[in-house]
C-alpha cells in the first residue's frame, strides 16, 4: 500500500471513530464519564414521580351491606407534596372534598342508591390539577333477606312444544311470544285458550331470537348474538326499523317510558325506547351477593320478575335499588314425562294487568300455567 492511501486509511478511521462516539453522546446514554446525565432507564415515569396519595381504606374488592358506612382513609406517599385537596367519587359522583388533614371521609351507602359493583375513586390535587387518582372496586350488597314464595295452579292452558319460549307478554286478550333457535326463531300472536297461532313471523335463520315486549303499540324483539333487534308494529308485525345494541340480548320487559333489557349477567339495561340508547343500568342483588344468569323477564306491579336461567325460580326485583326482595319457587309446575325440565327450562312470564292473571311456561313446554304466587 502507498504511502498515499496508507495515509486516507487512517483518515477514515479517525473520521468513523468520531461519527460513532457521537451517535453514542446523542443517543442519551451514558459513555461513562458522564455520571451527572441520567441514563434514560433512571429518569422515572410520570406516574411515579406524580404518586403523592395511597388509599389504606377500603380494600379492593371489599364486600359491603347496604346500609353500611364505608370508611375511606388516605394517606400521604410524599409528605413535602401536600395535596391542596383530595376528592372522592363512587361511579362518577362526587361524594366529598376534603382540604385538609385528616384526609379520611365516611360515606354512607345508603347514598350510593343501586347495588352491586361500585368504582370509588380518590384523586389528589395540586395547582387545579389532578396528580395522583387512585381506584377500588368495591360490592355493595342487599341488606334484605328475600321472601320465599310457592305457587298455586289456576288455570291450564296448551301451548306449542316445538316453541323454543324466549319472550312473553300479554295484551288485549293475546298472548304475544317470541322465540328461539336459529332456523326456527318467530313473533307469534297466540290465542290463550285454544293455544293456536294467529299470527306468525320467522325470522331469517341466522338470527336466534330473543326476548320481547310492547312499547306505545310497537313490539320490540332482540336476538341472542347478533347485536341486533327489530321493531314491528303491534297489529300486523310490520318491521318499523332495527335497533343495536353491545350486550347479548336475553330478556325484555317495560318499565315506565324505559325498555329493561337482560343479557345474561347480573345486570339490567334500561333503554330509550326511540333511539335505543343505554340511559342507566342496574345490577341485582341479594343479601348473598349478585344474581346472575337473569333471563325472561316482565313488570308486574312495580317490580320486575326475572326468570333465573337453568333453575326454576323467578327472581322478584326493585326495579330503582336491584334488590331482590323475593324468590318464587316454581319446581314441579310441569308434571309431564314428555318434557325434560332440566333442558327445557322455565322460561316466559306474561301479566295480564287489567285481570291481574299471571302466566308462566317454559322452553318447549305443551303447557302453559295461570298461577297464584303464594308466601311460604
Amino acid at each position: 500500500m502507498s504511502t498515499k492511501n496508507r495515509f486516507i486509511g487512517y483518515l477514515a478511521i479517525i473520521v468513523v471513530s468520531l461519527l460513532v462516539v457521537e451517535a453514542i453522546s446523542c443517543s442519551g446514554r451514558s459513555s461513562g464519564n458522564r455520571g451527572s446525565v441520567p441514563s434514560e432507564a433512571a429518569v422515572p415515569d410520570e406516574d411515579e414521580r406524580q404518586k403523592i396519595i395511597s388509599v389504606t381504606s377500603p380494600s379492593n374488592y371489599d364486600k359491603f351491606v347496604f346500609g353500611d358506612v364505608i370508611d375511606v382513609a388516605v394517606s400521604l406517599e410524599k409528605p413535602n407534596r401536600r395535596p391542596d385537596s383530595v376528592v372522592v367519587t363512587v361511579d362518577g359522583n362526587r361524594f366529598g372534598a376534603l382540604l385538609a388533614e385528616p384526609w379520611d371521609i365516611a360515606i354512607n351507602s345508603t347514598e350510593l342508591v343501586t347495588l352491586g359493583r361500585k368504582t370509588l375513586k380518590v384523586s389528589a390535587y395540586i395547582e387545579g390539577k389532578a396528580r395522583t387518582s387512585v381506584s377500588r372496586v368495591i360490592y355493595l350488597y342487599s341488606d334484605v333477606e328475600p321472601k320465599h314464595y310457592g305457587y298455586e295452579v289456576v288455570n291450564v292452558y296448551p301451548h306449542d312444544s316445538k316453541a323454543f319460549t324466549q319472550g312473553l307478554f300479554f295484551d288485549s286478550g293475546k298472548l304475544y311470544e317470541g322465540t328461539g333457535q336459529e332456523g326456527s326463531s318467530s313473533l307469534r300472536e297466540v290465542d290463550l285458550l285454544t293455544g293456536n297461532v294467529e299470527r306468525q313471523l320467522n325470522l331469517e335463520s341466522n338470527l336466534f331470537g330473543e326476548g320481547i315486549t310492547m312499547y306505545n303499540n310497537l313490539i320490540y324483539q332482540v336476538t341472542w348474538t347478533s347485536n341486533v333487534g327489530f321493531v314491528y308494529l303491534k297489529d300486523d308485525f310490520k318491521l318499523v326499523r332495527k335497533i343495536y345494541y353491545q350486550s347479548e340480548g336475553w330478556g325484555l320487559t317495560t318499565v315506565g317510558d324505559k325498555i329493561v333489557m337482560s343479557d345474561g349477567t347480573s345486570t339490567l339495561w334500561f333503554y330509550d325506547p326511540d333511539v335505543f340508547s343505554v340511559v342507566y343500568k342496574i345490577e341485582v342483588c341479594d343479601d348473598k351477593g349478585a344474581v346472575e344468569q337473569l333471563n325472561e323477564l316482565e313488570y308486574i306491579n312495580g317490580e320486575i320478575w326475572a326468570n333465573i336461567w337453568m333453575t326454576n325460580r323467578i327472581a322478584r326485583i326493585d326495579p330503582k335499588s336491584g334488590r331482590v326482595t323475593g324468590y318464587i319457587d316454581l319446581s314441579g309446575l310441569l308434571d309431564d314425562t314428555r318434557t325434560d325440565t332440566d333442558l327445557d327450562v322455565l322460561n316466559g312470564i306474561a301479566y295480564d294487568n287489567e285481570n291481574g292473571r299471571i302466566f308462566v311456561t317454559g322452553k318447549n313446554w305443551p303447557k302453559l300455567f295461570e298461577i297464584r304466587v303464594k308466601a311460604r
